[in-house]
């Protein structure tokens, strides 16, 4: 049983951090589109990007200050232009947007990282941006994690955070979380935007070390679209503000942290699959019986984002063929003699032989899915084996409806 437990707050949960939400009129909608957060005391920072080739200001700015492993202060991020693809002024406008925090803040510059989301190829609104970060500073507070995640939702339905406790060294320490996305996922990296805060005191390096093995484990195995972002970003601060020993190196409460990390992550690529664009429920794809974890991951994630298994899941079609075709385009070999395949209770397949197996009521399996709680009984469970070998892995997606062509073909217009 994990020893951790959710509490309250998103991103101010941990001790010293504060966050704000405001309006600055960056959308045309009037909707909260400027989110700050901010830690009281200096943080060390951690962050994995887009590896797309066409990235956003706000990427490269990032990876500059975190490769200058420059302490953190501040994440302030917009909602409304991605000013992705932007030139030089583009740059110019992520500078801008980070020397006027500073001077607002009375902190340096090298200690904010940016984000931005909206419409590729659109320049951040400048002179709202700017007006509006008097008001956003001054709304900083530590309850305020709930507004900041609303403020970065686009075509989001529904905002995503999370917090997390347990127990180091007799001292309780805490993980937030809040994150952004609904349609161009498939990142590779991470999601288009998460961000994570942490009360634990931790080497820079182990800290980057352990986002990157838990993006493998959550944000890289989660598709809805099976695009990868310019603006993809998960940002990491932790502020030791907790007060407990230092971790520095492999060890016991290092697994622990980590652990908590994953499933901090893990929930929030859960949350931004079961919200793709016009999804009716969330798709969990494991699989087992490869001879790495790593491959079995790749399985998965191939079945996950494969249009046509989508398209069978929203018709509420019991069709494992495509789940079979899906698996074995995956470029991992496996002897498909050996091949299982399982929705819910239902066993489709078993030694690479087709099974009889009440299509009606796997069917209807579907459409009790769709129709579940968010995040609790809306979730299609498929189990693929390949094998006897030790690995397993899994990724998360969503079903493909008419609606995100809808949204999509739409999304300027």
């Amino acid at each position: 049983m994990a020893d951790w437990h959710i509490v309250p707050g998103g991103v101010t949960a941990p001790k010293g951090f504060r966050a704000a939400g405001i309006t600055a009129g960056l959308k045309a909608s009037g909707l909260p589109d400027l989110a700050l957060i901010y830690s009281e005391t200096e943080a060390i920072g951690a962050g994995v990007f887009t590896t797309s080739q066409v990235k956003a200001a706000c990427v490269e700015y990032c990876r500059q200050k975190l490769a200058a492993k420059h302490n953190i202060r501040a994440v302030l991020i917009n909602s409304g232009q991605a000013n992705a693809a932007t030139g030089e002024a583009g740059w110019q406008d992520a500078v801008a947007c980070a020397t006027a925090l500073a001077n607002q803040m009375q902190i340096s510059a090298d200690a904010i990282l940016l984000a931005s989301t909206g419409v590729i190829g659109k320049r951040i609104v400048m002179d709202k941006l700017i007006a509006g970060l008097p008001k956003l500073v001054e709304a900083a507070n530590d309850e305020g994690g709930d507004l900041a995640a609303r403020s970065i939702m686009t075509t989001d339905l529904v905002s995503k955070s999370i917090a997390l406790q347990t127990t180091i060294d007799g001292r309780p320490v805490r993980i937030g979380g809040m994150a952004k996305g609904s349609g161009m996922i498939q990142p590779n990296m991470a999601t288009m935007l998460a961000f994570i805060t942490c009360d634990a005191a931790v080497s820079t390096n182990l800290w980057q070390q352990m986002l990157v093995r838990a993006v493998d484990k959550s944000f890289n195995q989660v598709t809805v679209d099976c695009d990868t972002s310019t603006n993809d970003s998960l940002i990491a601060l932790a502020n030791g503000q907790s007060r407990t020993q230092a971790i520095i190196e492999a060890g016991e409460s290092a697994d622990q942290l980590e652990a908590m990390l994953t499933e901090v992550c893990q929930y929030l690529a859960k949350a931004v699959a079961r919200d793709g664009e016009g999804a009716t429920c969330l798709v969990e794809i494991q699989v087992s019986g490869t001879h790495t974890d790593v491959e079995a991951r790749k399985i998965a994630l191939t079945v996950a984002g494969s249009p046509l298994v989508k398209s069978a899941i929203f018709g509420r079609d019991p069709n494992w063929g495509r789940l079979a075709m899906a698996a074995g385009r995956a470029q991992v070999a496996f002897d498909q003699n050996e091949l299982r395949i399982q929705m819910g209770d239902f066993l489709l397949m078993e030694h690479g032989q087709p099974l009889e197996f009440d299509r009606a009521a796997a069917s209807n399996y579907l459409k009790t899915a769709a129709a579940g709680e968010y995040l609790q009984t809306d979730t299609v469970l498929i189990k693929i084996g390949v094998g006897q070998g030790r690995g397993i892995g899994t990724a998360w997606g969503c079903d493909l409806s008419y609606d995100y062509v809808k949204i999509n073909a739409e999304y300027t217009t």
